[in-house]
């Protein structure tokens, strides 16, 4: 993933663009693409701002909320193996994803599991 244009830039691009130039013209001279410096003016027609938008954030965790569960599921029947898991999720009516996503929310909380039958 590209890192955004730098704040400095990005005001020469807007200043260039309010002086009377292009969007695609500012681009050219300042050597960046026509489609950054397009969408940095639709920016700043649209929030009033030349910053950038923020990149990334937070995903809560698929399993979130059925900790309790899978510790009980592992308490129950140690030799319990992901795609055991998995199914048992999916049988109460809970979307568990893939087998990773089984497996990294056991290793958030800490639990074990065998890893095959």
């Amino acid at each position: 993933m590209t890192a955004p244009l730098s704040a400095d830039l990005r005001r020469r691009l807007v200043r260039a663009v309010e002086a009377g130039s292009s969007a695609r013209e500012a681009a050219r001279r300042f050597e960046v693409s026509p489609s950054a410096a397009i969408k940095l003016m639709q920016r700043v027609r649209e929030t009033g701002s030349a910053a950038p938008a923020r990149i990334g954030g937070y995903r809560r965790p698929l399993l979130a909320g059925h900790e309790a569960l899978l510790r009980e599921l592992t308490a129950a029947k140690p030799g319990i193996t992901l795609a055991e898991i998995q199914t048992e999720l999916t049988g109460r009516g809970i979307q568990a994803g893939s087998l990773s996503t089984v497996w990294s929310t056991l290793r958030r909380l800490g639990l074990r599991h065998k890893k095959s039958r």
